[in-house]
Protein backbone atom coordinates (compact mmCIF):
# COMPACT_ATOMS: atom_id res chain seq x y z
CA UNK A 1 0.00 0.00 0.00
CA UNK A 2 2.79 2.61 1.08
CA UNK A 3 4.50 1.67 -1.88
CA UNK A 4 1.65 2.37 -4.26
CA UNK A 5 1.18 5.54 -2.97
CA UNK A 6 4.84 6.54 -2.96
CA UNK A 7 4.43 5.89 -6.37
CA UNK A 8 1.50 7.73 -6.92
CA UNK A 9 1.64 10.97 -5.23
CA UNK A 10 4.53 12.52 -7.27
CA UNK A 11 2.40 11.88 -10.41
CA UNK A 12 -0.71 13.94 -9.06
CA UNK A 13 1.43 16.89 -7.99
CA UNK A 14 2.98 16.78 -10.96
CA UNK A 15 -0.35 17.28 -12.50
CA UNK A 16 -1.18 19.40 -10.40
CA UNK A 17 1.86 22.12 -11.10
CA UNK A 18 0.72 20.74 -15.04
CA UNK A 19 -2.82 21.83 -14.44
CA UNK A 20 -2.09 25.19 -12.61
CA UNK A 21 -0.13 26.48 -15.73
CA UNK A 22 -3.61 26.55 -17.62
CA UNK A 23 -4.94 29.83 -16.18
CA UNK A 24 -1.78 31.44 -18.07
CA UNK A 25 -2.13 29.90 -21.31
CA UNK A 26 -6.38 30.89 -21.03
CA UNK A 27 -5.94 34.07 -20.05
CA UNK A 28 -3.45 34.78 -22.95
CA UNK A 29 -5.57 32.82 -25.80
CA UNK A 30 -8.73 34.56 -25.23
CA UNK A 31 -7.06 38.09 -24.64
CA UNK A 32 -5.03 37.53 -27.45
CA UNK A 33 -8.04 36.49 -30.17
CA UNK A 34 -11.49 36.51 -30.63
CA UNK A 35 -12.16 33.28 -29.08
CA UNK A 36 -14.87 33.32 -26.18
CA UNK A 37 -14.70 30.85 -23.23
CA UNK A 38 -17.20 28.28 -25.09
CA UNK A 39 -14.79 28.36 -28.00
CA UNK A 40 -11.62 27.43 -26.25
CA UNK A 41 -13.14 24.54 -24.69
CA UNK A 42 -14.04 23.22 -28.05
CA UNK A 43 -10.72 23.65 -29.61
CA UNK A 44 -8.87 22.59 -26.45
CA UNK A 45 -11.19 19.20 -26.19
CA UNK A 46 -11.00 18.35 -30.35
CA UNK A 47 -7.19 18.93 -30.27
CA UNK A 48 -6.66 16.88 -27.49
CA UNK A 49 -9.26 13.96 -28.53
CA UNK A 50 -7.27 13.69 -31.74
CA UNK A 51 -3.94 13.71 -30.79
CA UNK A 52 -5.17 11.12 -28.38
CA UNK A 53 -7.43 9.10 -31.25
CA UNK A 54 -4.24 9.28 -33.47
CA UNK A 55 -1.76 8.00 -30.57
CA UNK A 56 -3.68 5.16 -29.43
CA UNK A 57 -4.48 4.08 -33.20
CA UNK A 58 -1.34 4.03 -34.06
CA UNK A 59 0.72 2.59 -31.14
CA UNK A 60 -2.34 0.56 -29.19
CA UNK A 61 -5.45 0.02 -31.21
CA UNK A 62 -6.97 -2.43 -28.95
CA UNK A 63 -7.18 0.30 -26.08
CA UNK A 64 -10.23 1.73 -27.72
CA UNK A 65 -12.33 -0.86 -27.05
CA UNK A 66 -14.99 -0.55 -23.95
CA UNK A 67 -17.71 -2.30 -22.34
CA UNK A 68 -21.06 -1.09 -22.99
CA UNK A 69 -21.80 -1.45 -19.40
CA UNK A 70 -19.34 1.71 -19.10
CA UNK A 71 -20.06 3.64 -21.27
CA UNK A 72 -23.01 5.75 -19.72
CA UNK A 73 -20.29 6.35 -17.07
CA UNK A 74 -17.79 7.75 -20.13
CA UNK A 75 -20.50 10.26 -21.20
CA UNK A 76 -21.24 11.21 -18.30
CA UNK A 77 -17.34 11.90 -17.61
CA UNK A 78 -17.07 13.41 -21.17
CA UNK A 79 -20.43 15.61 -21.08
CA UNK A 80 -19.79 16.60 -17.26
CA UNK A 81 -15.99 16.48 -16.50
CA UNK A 82 -14.77 17.38 -19.98
CA UNK A 83 -17.03 19.69 -22.01
CA UNK A 84 -18.80 21.46 -19.20
CA UNK A 85 -16.02 21.77 -16.68
CA UNK A 86 -14.18 23.23 -19.38
CA UNK A 87 -16.32 26.38 -20.86
CA UNK A 88 -17.01 26.83 -16.56
CA UNK A 89 -13.52 26.73 -15.87
CA UNK A 90 -12.11 29.03 -18.41
CA UNK A 91 -15.17 31.61 -17.68
CA UNK A 92 -14.28 31.60 -14.29
CA UNK A 93 -10.16 32.40 -15.10
CA UNK A 94 -11.43 35.51 -16.97
CA UNK A 95 -13.73 36.68 -14.49
CA UNK A 96 -12.01 35.76 -11.09
CA UNK A 97 -8.33 35.68 -12.33
CA UNK A 98 -6.35 32.44 -12.35
CA UNK A 99 -5.50 32.09 -8.51
CA UNK A 100 -8.87 32.67 -6.98
CA UNK A 101 -10.67 30.77 -9.84
CA UNK A 102 -8.13 27.84 -8.51
CA UNK A 103 -8.92 28.42 -5.13
CA UNK A 104 -12.79 28.04 -5.50
CA UNK A 105 -12.28 25.25 -7.65
CA UNK A 106 -10.38 23.47 -4.97
CA UNK A 107 -14.20 23.40 -3.16
CA UNK A 108 -14.74 20.46 -5.45
CA UNK A 109 -14.32 17.30 -2.65
CA UNK A 110 -16.87 19.48 -0.95
CA UNK A 111 -19.63 19.22 -3.05
CA UNK A 112 -19.12 15.12 -3.63
CA UNK A 113 -19.95 15.01 0.09
CA UNK A 114 -22.78 17.06 0.09
CA UNK A 115 -23.97 15.19 -3.42
CA UNK A 116 -22.94 11.61 -1.56
CA UNK A 117 -25.30 13.09 1.46
CA UNK A 118 -28.28 14.03 -1.23
CA UNK A 119 -28.23 10.96 -3.08
CA UNK A 120 -26.47 7.90 -1.49
CA UNK A 121 -27.41 9.13 1.92
CA UNK A 122 -23.95 8.72 3.10
CA UNK A 123 -23.90 10.39 7.33
CA UNK A 124 -22.59 13.64 7.33
CA UNK A 125 -20.19 12.96 10.47
CA UNK A 126 -18.61 16.11 12.59
CA UNK A 127 -15.98 15.96 10.88
CA UNK A 128 -17.79 16.00 7.42
CA UNK A 129 -19.92 18.73 8.92
CA UNK A 130 -16.50 20.86 10.24
CA UNK A 131 -14.60 20.69 6.49
CA UNK A 132 -18.15 21.71 5.03
CA UNK A 133 -17.93 25.15 7.33
CA UNK A 134 -14.53 25.87 6.78
CA UNK A 135 -15.12 25.55 3.10
CA UNK A 136 -17.92 27.76 3.68
CA UNK A 137 -15.94 30.55 5.27
CA UNK A 138 -13.25 30.26 3.11
CA UNK A 139 -15.36 30.80 0.26
CA UNK A 140 -16.71 33.92 1.23
CA UNK A 141 -13.25 35.50 2.75
CA UNK A 142 -11.96 34.25 -0.94
CA UNK A 143 -15.00 36.82 -2.05
CA UNK A 144 -14.05 39.59 0.02
CA UNK A 145 -17.36 40.28 1.84
CA UNK A 146 -17.93 43.96 2.50
CA UNK A 147 -15.75 44.30 5.91
CA UNK A 148 -12.89 43.03 4.53
CA UNK A 149 -11.35 46.00 1.90
CA UNK A 150 -9.97 45.01 -0.98
CA UNK A 151 -10.85 43.99 -4.10
CA UNK A 152 -14.14 41.82 -4.58
CA UNK A 153 -15.19 39.19 -7.25
CA UNK A 154 -18.42 40.05 -8.43
CA UNK A 155 -21.63 37.43 -7.80
CA UNK A 156 -21.75 36.39 -10.73
CA UNK A 157 -17.60 35.41 -10.89
CA UNK A 158 -18.79 33.21 -7.52
CA UNK A 159 -21.53 31.30 -8.90
CA UNK A 160 -19.08 30.49 -11.64
CA UNK A 161 -16.50 29.46 -9.59
CA UNK A 162 -18.54 27.44 -7.42
CA UNK A 163 -20.44 25.44 -10.56
CA UNK A 164 -16.90 25.50 -11.98
CA UNK A 165 -16.07 22.95 -8.41
CA UNK A 166 -18.85 21.10 -8.70
CA UNK A 167 -18.22 19.57 -12.58
CA UNK A 168 -14.41 19.24 -11.33
CA UNK A 169 -16.03 17.27 -8.77
CA UNK A 170 -17.32 14.72 -11.13
CA UNK A 171 -13.24 14.45 -12.47
CA UNK A 172 -12.50 11.90 -9.55
CA UNK A 173 -15.76 10.18 -9.30
CA UNK A 174 -16.15 9.00 -12.67
CA UNK A 175 -12.72 8.60 -13.17
CA UNK A 176 -11.97 6.03 -10.17
CA UNK A 177 -14.98 4.43 -11.29
CA UNK A 178 -13.47 3.57 -14.99
CA UNK A 179 -9.47 3.81 -13.82
CA UNK A 180 -9.57 0.19 -12.57
CA UNK A 181 -11.03 -0.81 -15.90
CA UNK A 182 -9.32 0.94 -18.80
CA UNK A 183 -6.11 2.60 -19.29
CA UNK A 184 -5.86 6.13 -18.46
CA UNK A 185 -5.36 6.90 -22.61
CA UNK A 186 -8.68 5.05 -23.04
CA UNK A 187 -10.81 7.06 -20.30
CA UNK A 188 -9.45 10.45 -22.21
CA UNK A 189 -9.81 9.80 -25.58
CA UNK A 190 -13.71 8.55 -25.20
CA UNK A 191 -13.88 11.96 -22.47
CA UNK A 192 -12.34 14.31 -24.37
CA UNK A 193 -14.32 12.97 -27.57
CA UNK A 194 -17.44 13.25 -26.14
CA UNK A 195 -16.62 16.60 -25.17
CA UNK A 196 -16.06 18.01 -28.17
CA UNK A 197 -19.36 16.45 -29.24
CA UNK A 198 -21.02 18.40 -26.51
CA UNK A 199 -19.43 21.45 -27.52
CA UNK A 200 -19.90 21.00 -30.77
CA UNK A 201 -23.75 22.57 -31.38
CA UNK A 202 -22.65 25.85 -30.21
CA UNK A 203 -19.87 26.26 -32.88
CA UNK A 204 -21.82 26.26 -35.30
CA UNK A 205 -23.99 29.73 -34.62
CA UNK A 206 -19.85 31.26 -33.94
CA UNK A 207 -18.59 33.74 -35.57
CA UNK A 208 -15.19 32.43 -37.72
CA UNK A 209 -11.91 32.61 -35.53
CA UNK A 210 -8.53 32.00 -35.91
CA UNK A 211 -6.06 30.50 -33.60
CA UNK A 212 -3.13 31.85 -35.10
CA UNK A 213 -2.01 35.17 -33.14
CA UNK A 214 -1.96 32.74 -29.92
CA UNK A 215 -0.93 28.81 -31.93
CA UNK A 216 2.38 29.36 -28.85
CA UNK A 217 -0.11 29.75 -26.06
CA UNK A 218 -2.80 27.27 -27.56
CA UNK A 219 0.03 24.43 -27.98
CA UNK A 220 1.10 24.91 -24.91
CA UNK A 221 -2.44 24.56 -23.04
CA UNK A 222 -2.59 21.58 -25.20
CA UNK A 223 0.85 19.59 -24.19
CA UNK A 224 1.40 20.83 -20.79
CA UNK A 225 -1.53 21.38 -19.06
CA UNK A 226 -4.26 19.18 -20.72
CA UNK A 227 -1.92 16.09 -21.68
CA UNK A 228 0.23 16.31 -19.29
CA UNK A 229 -1.95 16.97 -16.56
CA UNK A 230 -5.37 14.65 -17.39
CA UNK A 231 -2.39 11.99 -18.04
CA UNK A 232 -0.62 12.10 -15.13
CA UNK A 233 -3.53 12.46 -12.56
CA UNK A 234 -5.34 9.02 -14.41
CA UNK A 235 -1.71 7.32 -13.83
CA UNK A 236 -1.86 8.48 -10.16
CA UNK A 237 -5.56 7.65 -9.93
CA UNK A 238 -4.35 3.97 -10.61
CA UNK A 239 -2.81 3.97 -8.07
CA UNK A 240 -4.14 5.85 -5.05
CA UNK A 241 -7.50 6.18 -3.51
CA UNK A 242 -9.40 9.01 -5.32
CA UNK A 243 -9.87 11.04 -1.22
CA UNK A 244 -6.08 10.73 -1.12
CA UNK A 245 -5.80 12.18 -5.56
CA UNK A 246 -8.09 14.90 -3.82
CA UNK A 247 -5.72 15.77 -1.03
CA UNK A 248 -2.53 16.31 -3.47
CA UNK A 249 -4.50 17.80 -5.83
CA UNK A 250 -4.91 20.51 -3.13
CA UNK A 251 -1.00 21.53 -3.96
CA UNK A 252 -2.45 23.37 -7.54
CA UNK A 253 -3.58 26.50 -5.05
CA UNK A 254 0.04 27.12 -4.22
CA UNK A 255 1.17 26.32 -7.56
CA UNK A 256 -1.33 28.64 -9.09
CA UNK A 257 -1.16 31.43 -6.63
CA UNK A 258 2.87 31.39 -7.38
CA UNK A 259 2.76 31.51 -11.52
CA UNK A 260 -0.40 34.22 -11.21
CA UNK A 261 2.24 36.40 -8.79
CA UNK A 262 4.78 36.08 -10.71
CA UNK A 263 3.52 35.54 -14.55
CA UNK A 264 0.12 37.21 -14.50
CA UNK A 265 1.04 39.86 -11.62
CA UNK A 266 -2.11 39.06 -9.47
CA UNK A 267 -2.28 39.54 -5.46
CA UNK A 268 -4.37 37.66 -3.06
CA UNK A 269 -5.29 39.72 -0.05
CA UNK A 270 -4.31 38.99 3.71
CA UNK A 271 -8.27 37.67 3.91
CA UNK A 272 -8.31 36.24 0.49
CA UNK A 273 -5.21 33.79 1.47
CA UNK A 274 -6.49 32.69 4.96
CA UNK A 275 -9.65 31.84 2.78
CA UNK A 276 -7.89 29.91 0.55
CA UNK A 277 -5.68 27.94 4.10
CA UNK A 278 -9.72 27.30 5.29
CA UNK A 279 -11.21 25.90 1.97
CA UNK A 280 -7.29 23.56 1.52
CA UNK A 281 -7.62 22.85 5.25
CA UNK A 282 -11.69 21.65 4.85
CA UNK A 283 -10.59 19.76 1.69
CA UNK A 284 -7.77 17.82 3.54
CA UNK A 285 -10.33 16.88 6.58
CA UNK A 286 -13.64 15.40 4.61
CA UNK A 287 -10.20 13.68 2.32
CA UNK A 288 -8.86 12.19 5.31
CA UNK A 289 -11.99 10.72 6.15
CA UNK A 290 -13.36 9.51 3.40
CA UNK A 291 -9.76 7.59 2.85
CA UNK A 292 -9.61 6.36 6.66
CA UNK A 293 -13.27 4.67 5.22
CA UNK A 294 -11.41 3.27 2.26
CA UNK A 295 -10.72 -0.75 2.52
CA UNK A 296 -6.99 -1.41 2.43
CA UNK A 297 -6.01 -1.99 -1.01
CA UNK A 298 -3.16 -4.48 -2.13
CA UNK A 299 0.57 -3.62 -3.64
Amino acid sequence: MNKIRLEGSPLVIFASAFWATGGIFITRIIEGSNLTPINLAFWRDLSTYTILLISISILRPALLRVMKRDLPWLIGMGIISIGLFHVLWNTSVITNGMAIATVIQCNAPIFVTIIARLIWKESLTPLKIAAIFLSTLGTILIANVEGFGGMKITLTGLLIGLASALAYGSVSLLGKKLSGNYSPWTILTYAFGIGTLTLLPFQLISPSISLLPVAASFAKLIFITTLSGYLLYFIGLQKLPASVASILSTSEVPFAALMAYLVMKEKMTGWQIIGAILVVGGVVLVSLRNNSDEKPERA
